[in-house]
Formats: C-alpha cells, structure tokens, sequence
C-alpha cells in the first residue's frame, strides 16, 4: 500500500519494471491514465527492432482495479494489448471537466476489449462526483462491437453511458449466455424494453443493478423478475417504481438484498413482501421513500421474530417516528446495522427503545446493533447520550451523531468507549456497503463483545448502575 502520488512520473513504469512476475492481483486508487499507459509499455520498447520480442510487464496479473482520471481508448488499448492473463478488468474515473475526443472512450477503444477472450468481469464506470458528464462518444454500435469478444463474460457492470439505448443493453443480455451479475448506472436510455424478453434467454441472473435508470418502470421489473435466482436487486434512484413492481420482487424467495432508495412505493407496497421475499433478506434499504410510514413496519415485521435481517436503511423518511422504531424493537429481528439518517420525527424515546431491544430471551446482553447512524435526527436531546454510554449497545462499533450541537458529549462518548467509532460530520458510516456486499469495512476491529469485557474488568461496579438497570428493566418490559 502506498501513494501513488508521490512518485515522480518518469521513475514510476521504471519501478514497477521491477515487480514479481507473479503478482496476480493489482488495484490502485488513483492514478493517471498516462501513468497506466507508460507503467504496461516495456521500458526502451522505443529503441528496440520491430522484430525483438518484448519482456512484458506484469505478466501475470488477472485482476487490474483502477481509479484513474480519464478511461480513454489509448489505456484500454494498452491494457488489452499487454496483460495477456487478464479475467477481472474494473476501471473508474471521475473527470474534473468534460474530456476531449484523445482523453476520452470511443467505440473504438471499446473494440479493443478482451481480445484473448480471457476476460470474465467487465466494469467501466464514469463517475459524475466532480462534474455531471457521460461515455459522450460510445453508443450503441461500440456496445455490439464488444459484444462480439464477450460472450463468455460473467459480470458486466457500465456507469454513465448515456448514449447507449435498449438495443446496445439487450445485446448484451442476448449475447453473454455465462452473465450472472449485471449492473448499469445513470442508463438515461435504458427502459423496459432491455427486459422484455428476457425469459426467453438462457440467462441465470442473480445479481442484478439498475442505479440511476428513470425511465424504468413497474413493468421492467415485473419481467425482470422472471429470473427466480435472484439474490441482489439494486433499484435505487429508480423514481418511476411503485407498488406493482414490489408485487413481483416480493416472488423472489432466494433475494438476500433489495435496495428501494428513492423510489415511489408505499406501506401498501412493501406489506407485498410479507408473504415471501422477506423471510430470506438480510439487507433491505428504503431511504427516501417519502410515502412510508410508521404502518409498513408493522405489516412487514409484526409476528416475524425469525426473519434474518441485518441491515436495515430507514434514512430520510419524514413520516418515521419514534412509534415506528418501538414496532420494529418488538419484532425482535436481529438487526446489526441500523440507519435512520435524517429523520426528523427520530429522538430519545427511540434510542432508549432500541437500548433495550429483546432479540434474544437474555436481553440483558443487550442490543445486536454493530452500527447504528442517528446523523440529524430531529429530536434527539442529552438523554439519548446518556443511553449510548456503556453498558447499552454493548456491540456497537460504528455511530453517527451531529456533533455540532453537544460537542462536549459527542467528545467524552468517544473517550469512554475506544471501541467505538464515532462520526458526526455527516459522513456515511462503512461506506460503499452495497458494493462490496462482504462487510469487510466493519473488519477494522475485533469482535469484541463490550459487555462481556466490562464484566470482567468490574467497569459495571460504577455509581449508579443499581438505578440505570432497574431503569433498563422498565424500557425492557415496554418493549417486550
């Protein structure tokens, strides 16, 4: 692990000339596409006969992960050119300003990809966090010549091609019989039609993103849902969905994730869940769905104490409050992660609610809750700090708070609890969760069951503690 940018331009392909010839794996987390360019050409490849043989660099490698500042047609042509062994390829960039035709991805670079037929995961990703652009000059024909080379492919995932319309996507879906994992994101073009046929397909999807695709319908979904293997749907930002499309998700019992974020459902919508998806999810999120209300926790969770879910995203619902986290306690579902962000009807009584949530007959062992983010919750006062110092949450390892208006307590609850880390700038807690889908943010620390060591440490002996569990025990029976 190192920093890329501290290497002078000139010596860093000179460095890497010099890496095992074994490496198999690369990933970098920003770097030039003119520093990539010159890293994967042979050093002196300039004054050598046309025909001498070049040493080629990293010949090894089968995964490259690049966070670069422009995918342009000379890097992949360079990159496909040079790793003969590649199967893994993710590219990202984020461009600062609208790039040029020679700083830019065409159809003809495009063209250039997989031309071993080695490769398996395809990942092209325009990011729009410095400015809102797109693959300008790729469309549909450049998505056909790819095509061409990809059909063993397992995983293609493309972000921010605004030009390629339904019949560049279905090609795709038509032409990669092995495709597993589909992702598109900011497919202004993409609609219902991509799905249209999709059972027609010899296609087993099981992970499934459509991120940022508005003209995608209920109707879409509906078809899509036709591959019963699905265990990953990311529909977030997806706002013309409703309730009928939750009608035909809620028919996929082998679904272990379901992103909603955005989109225009109801209580009514979500209450299509009950009789099926919901007994097998372990991460739903719901954030910004504007209509729900307390009522879609109880005809979702009320009566299923055996559901496994995990994680679960009520962020920014202006409709969600305290009453509704008092439902959700009663359930007893064994939630670890728990995101309530921006909700401004949220204040102490949920907190001290879910400090003596009873998942387990021996409550006194506390909440499961490993990460639980109450950033900008309206009603939140000193007491619910008091609910968050030990022994409560004895498992929590991530909290996100506003630090702006008790500083002092914010402060002194991140001295008293070392484990805990605390965020209160805003910041997403383990960001990046729905991409990764393995946790591996939350492997920073040990899992430590706090409780269990202040038992032993005698830290339960403080002042005071006689009071505060009679006072746990009294929530408890509330919520029990």
């Amino acid at each position: 692990m190192f920093d890329v940018s501290t290497f002078v331009r000139d010596s860093f392909a000179r460095i890497w000339a010099l890496a095992c010839a074994k490496l198999v794996s690369l990933e970098i987390g920003y770097v030039s596409s003119l520093m990539v360019t010159e890293l994967l050409t042979a050093p002196g490849a300039h004054h050598q006969s046309p025909n001498h043989t070049r040493t080629s660099i990293l010949p090894s490698i089968g995964k490259l992960c690049l966070s670069v500042d422009y995918i342009t047609d000379t890097m992949v042509k360079t990159i496909s050119k040079n790793l003969n062994s590649l199967t893994h390829l993710d590219l990202r960039d984020a461009p600062i300003i609208e790039p040029t035709a020679a700083f830019d991805l065409t159809n003809s670079g495009l063209q250039q990809i997989n031309p071993h037929g080695k490769l398996k995961h395809l990942s092209l990703v325009r990011s729009q966090e410095f400015v809102a652009t797109c693959f300008k000059r790729v469309n549909d024909l450049g998505v056909l010549l790819m095509a061409d080379r990809c059909s063993s492919m397992e995983s293609i995932c493309l972000g921010g091609f605004c030009r390629v319309t339904d019949t560049g996507f279905k090609t795709i879906l038509h032409s990669c019989s092995k495709l597993y994992k589909f992702r598109v994101s900011h497919g202004t073009q993409l609609t219902d039609l991509v799905f249209h046929d999709i059972s027609a397909t010899s296609l087993s999807l099981t992970h499934v993103s459509l991120r940022w695709c508005n003209l995608l319908t209920n109707h879409g979904v509906v078809r899509l849902s036709s591959n019963m293997d699905l265990t990953f749907l990311d529909l977030r930002d997806c706002r013309s969905l409703g309730d009928e499309s939750l009608r035909a998700i809620g028919t996929l019992t082998k679904l272990k994730t379901l992103l909603l974020d955005g989109s225009d459902i109801s209580d009514l919508g979500l209450s299509y869940l009950k009789q099926g998806v919901i007994s097998s999810l372990i991460s739903l999120s719901v954030r910004g769905c504007k209509r729900l209300t307390d009522k879609f926790i109880s005809s979702l969770f009320d009566g299923s104490s055996s559901l496994e879910l995990q994680e679960l995203d009520l962020s920014n619902l202006p409709n969600l409050s305290d009453a509704g986290v008092l439902l959700l306690a009663r359930s007893r579902v064994p939630i670890t992660e728990l995101r309530m962000r921006q909700c401004p009807l949220i204040g102490d009584n949920s907190v001290i609610t879910l400090a003596s949530m009873q998942v387990h007959e021996d409550w006194c062992r506390g909440s499961t809750l490993k990460l639980l983010d109450l950033y900008n919750c309206g009603g939140l006062t000193q007491l619910a700090f008091r609910w968050l110092k030990k022994p409560y949450f004895p498992r929590l390892r991530w909290l996100g708070v506003t630090g702006s208006v008790n500083r002092d307590l914010v402060d002194a609850l991140a001295r008293s609890r070392p484990f805990l880390r605390v965020a209160c700038r805003g910041e997403e807690l383990g960001a990046g969760q729905w991409d990764t889908s393995d946790g591996t943010y939350m492997h920073d620390y040990e899992e430590v069951d706090e409780l269990e060591q202040w038992l032993l440490e005698g830290e339960n002996d403080e002042s005071g503690d006689d009071e505060e569990m009679e006072e746990v025990e009294n929530v408890a029976e509330l919520v029990g």
